[in-house]
Order: structure tokens, then sequence, then C-alpha cells
């Protein structure tokens, strides 16, 4: 991906060497009954505004300095900057699409930390990978999680971590848009088995509008000779059954959460077909 010389977002909170304690409590972190969800996704994609519905502000913004003495490699550097890149071409595409629906988006904050940190979700360890918390609108990285990634998932490539981030940023979408609050509503009435349904049509969903971000930055240039491969690689390699398969030997299909590597990778690639929100219903399609 072409990010030589090009413009990094400000809504970065750098938090790196002050992983610490906490508690439980809060919204539940996402990355890691049908009509209702449909309705509401269907009212706001086609026109339905967010003004009067949310009255939600804007997300803090801090530079990029943690303060902490914490020194990072050159690596870390590199991904960092290559991360605040991803970041601010989510806010410009996302952005546009919004207002082209008549909509205003509210962009995220991305942080930026290791080891451990502490969110509106509560406490989470690096070990649940990259997620993102409805009830601060901030996306938690930590950028070892490339190296795990490449490493450990056999997705290498810079933009399989442009992929993950986009996916991340699509939870944020998702929770704009009002689909976070009305899966949540359906958590109480039905069962764990049952919401793992929902949970995955969410995560689909956030594939799907990973890939409409990558249709933009295709359309704007910033793509390069093999990137929209290492982002359906990257796909495959965390579907459910992927990783199922590769730490127990078989796959329980009734607990999927986030889908199988070839619904992750198709919705992706529906999204980069499309470029469009209009296409991106997974509840109507994987609940009827």
């Amino acid at each position: 991906m072409k990010t030589r010389g090009r413009r990094q977002s400000s809504n970065i909170e750098d938090r790196r060497g002050q992983g610490r304690a906490g508690g439980f409590g809060g919204p539940i972190a996402i990355g890691g009954g049908g009509l209702g969800i449909v309705g509401i996704i269907l009212f706001l994609l086609f026109g339905g505004g967010l003004d009067g519905l949310f009255g939600m502000g804007g997300p803090d913004q801090a530079g990029q300095e943690g303060g902490t003495g914490y020194v990072e490699t050159a690596e870390e550097e590199e991904l960092a900057d290559f991360v605040g890149v991803v970041l601010a071409d989510t806010e410009e595409i996302w952005g546009e699409i919004f207002e082209e629906n008549g909509m205003t988006y509210q962009e995220p904050t991305l942080v930026l930390y290791t080891g451990s940190v502490q969110s509106a979700c509560g406490f989470n360890s690096a070990a649940v990978g990259p997620f993102y918390c409805p009830g601060d609108h901030k996306l938690y990285i930590d950028l070892s999680f490339y190296n795990e990634l490449k490493n450990k998932f056999h997705a290498p490539g810079d933009f399989a971590m442009a992929y993950v981030v986009a996916h991340e940023v699509g939870h944020h979408v998702q929770t704009l848009l009002g689909v976070n609050e009305e899966v949540n509503r359906v958590r109480q009435q039905v069962s764990k088995e049952e919401f793992n349904r929902y949970s995955v049509a969410m995560e689909l969903q956030a594939d799907y509008l990973s890939g409409v971000w990558a249709k933009h930055a295709q359309e704007r240039g910033y793509l390069e000779e093999g990137d929209f491969e290492e982002a359906m690689n990257a796909a495959s390699a965390i579907g459910d059954d992927t990783i199922q398969r590769r730490s127990r030997g078989y796959v329980v299909p009734e607990s999927f959460t986030h889908g199988t590597s070839e619904q992750r990778m198709e919705w992706f690639n529906r999204g980069f077909e499309y470029g469009d929100l209009e296409h991106g219903d997974t509840f109507s399609e994987l609940l009827r």
C-alpha cells in the first residue's frame, strides 16, 4: 500500500508502555431477532439520519507522543506510521460515504498499546488481538499483532494489517449506524448458541465494510499490486474454522462467532466489488 509522504490521522492515542491492571465491566468489545435489525439497518442505510437518533459527541483526540519513556523499535515506528495513514484514509472515505447518505461521520480514536490496556469495555490483554470498544468509540491495537499475523496466521504483508484496521473501523461504522445497539438488545433475548449467529453476521458485515473501504482506497490509487490478495489471505487465515482446525484439530460450527474463512473472504470481496452500504446486510442473508 502506498503510504510514503501521506497524511497520518491525528486521532491516535499512544499508550505504549502503560500496560496496567483494571476491572471488568461496560460494553462488550467487538473484534475479537432479524426483522428489528434489518429494519434499523435499512432505515439508516437509506436516508435515516444520525443527528436525531444519537447524542454522541466526537472522540477525544490525542497526539502520538505517549510521554512514558517508551522507546519504539524502527519496525514499530514504521508500523505506527502505517496504521496512522490507514486510519486517515478511513476517515476521509467514510466521511464521504456518510455525507453521500445524508449522515455525519464521527471519527474514532486508535489506541496503540503494549501488553494490556484498559478501555470502556474493561481490561484486555494483547492476546485478544485488535478490538473495537463501542463504549468509547476507540480501536485498540498492539502493534506486535503484525508479527503474529505474519508468523502465526501466515498472512504477511502491510495490507493484511490494513485490512485488520479497516475491519475494526467497520465495527465503529456499525456503532454509528445503530447495528451494535440492536444486536446487544437481541443478546438478552436468545441463547448463547443462537446469539453466535448474530455475532457471525456482525463480524462478516465488518468484513464487508472493510472491503468497501478498500474499494475506495483503490480508486484513489493507494493500493499496490498484491494488496487485495494480502487482505483476502488475512481474511481466510482468521476464519473460525481455520483457527479451530489449527488449534484443536477439528471444528465446532455452532461455536463460530466470526464466520468461516470462506465467508470472511466472500464478504470482504463483496464489499470490494460494490463499494457501498446497500449490499452489506449480512443479517438478512445469514439469519433467515
